[in-house]
């Protein structure tokens, strides 16, 4: 992730202690040092949705093979032994998940913070209340434009209205919560909506997700914006986030999926403001950019473990067979263990771009949707051949 707020100078926030920090860049198996990674757990595969653009291909239906509760139980003192941070339970729909309640306490028990990433149609006062007195720290929802954009690409009418409900709980019920947008060419004109939802409904945080090719989303490799739009859509995404800071609403703003979003705002600082570029540019070397396969994993429904959510088809392991850590940290995997060391490995743009430090590669699920090679150049990232040093 990418906090736009935090390198335009604005407050941080939890999740930047995790991302801006002494040493962050430097950490193979974990977030920071003494910690694990932060672990995004699709805890069920059944949705009540069929988004179009879902890495899970979720439909509503009992899925087999998913973790018992016994071994979910276990599964998540793999995770406190790892010292896992964040646990961030996904889908499907996690709501759905019957014993979703038993496992978020059983989590925080154990000192690990966790968020919930739905669709937010089923966040009744019930649900809310429930989520909140069992310390649930933030809840996601995903919202892809307003109305009618949203309900096409959630396949059914009246999911906005439900969703947006489901968002009215839990800020009334004093629950933090916020959106989450996956940015395509069907809905990159919605931007400007959602920042406007944002402070109509004192919404205090949303992230603007590029499209990854994986799961449902692979067929979309031709519905993503131009790099043309993509970088209009940064610079909006910019204007209005310095509009806030400027009219002191306080909002986390953060894009998520390409880290050539963070030296693309360095340089239009750098344009504007060379004083807060210089500091952005130190938060982005902090970073160290995309940390796939090293502070972030993912675990599916069956208990697999991925180098993230959107890269299903590389599996370095299973929970019920090996403890999460020692399937983290193993350097027998070639895929895993070039993940924690990847520069060598990068070809085209990638290996020779000159914020190679800043930006780590960008996302390599794109590259192997696109060319089929796992380690060539993330052709989702628009930054001109000028501007990352080549001539």
């Amino acid at each position: 992730m990418i906090s736009i707020t935090r390198l335009l100078g604005g407050t941080g926030y939890y999740g930047d202690s995790l991302r801006y920090h002494t040493g962050v860049r430097n950490q193979t198996n974990g977030a920071i040092a003494g910690r694990g990674p932060v672990v995004v757990w699709n805890c069920t595969r059944s949705c009540n949705l069929q988004c179009i653009h879902c890495y899970a291909s979720a439909e509503a239906r009992k899925y087999e093979g998913e973790l018992t509760n016994l071994e979910a139980l276990r599964f998540i003192d793999q995770l406190a032994e790892g010292k896992v941070p964040v646990l961030l339970l996904s889908g499907g729909e996690p709501l759905l998940r019957k014993d979703l309640g038993k496992l978020i306490a059983y989590a925080s028990s154990k000192g690990i913070r966790v968020t919930l990433s739905t669709n937010g149609t089923l966040l009744n006062r019930e649900t809310v209340l429930g989520l909140k007195h069992l310390g649930v720290g933030y809840i996601g929802v995903s919202i892809d434009g307003i109305g009618a954009v949203n309900d096409r690409f959630r396949g059914r009418q009246g999911a906005y209205n439900a969703a947006l409900s489901g968002i009215r709980t839990c800020t009334s019920l004093g629950q933090r919560v916020g959106l989450r947008f996956t940015i395509n060419k069907y809905n990159y004109q919605e931007i400007n909506a959602i920042f406007d939802l944002l402070e109509e409904e004192n919404i205090p945080r949303v992230c603007f997700y590029h499209l990854v090719y994986s799961g449902r989303g692979s067929k979309m490799v031709e519905e993503d914006i131009s790099k043309e739009q993509t970088r209009a859509a940064l610079d909006l995404i910019i204007q209005r986030t310095q509009d806030f800071r400027r009219r002191c609403i306080n909002k986390e703003i953060l894009t998520v999926d390409n880290h050539a979003d963070g030296v693309y705002v360095y340089l239009r600082l750098k344009e504007t403001n060379p004083a807060q570029a210089e500091q952005a540019l130190e938060l982005l070397r902090l970073n160290g950019g995309n940390r796939t396969g090293m502070a972030f994993g993912a675990v599916d429904w069956q208990g697999n473990v991925h180098p993230d959510q959107f890269t299903q088809n590389h599996t370095f392991g299973n929970v019920r067979e090996k403890k999460f850590g020692d399937i983290w940290a193993d350097k027998s995997q070639p895929v895993l263990a070039g993940l924690k060391n990847r520069k060598p490995l990068l070809k085209g743009r990638c290996a020779v771009c000159q914020w190679l430090d800043i930006c780590n590669g960008n996302f390599r699920a794109r590259a192997e949707a696109v060319t089929g090679d796992f380690w060539e150049s993330d052709p989702a990232c628009y930054l001109t051949n000028e501007e990352i040093g080549i001539k």
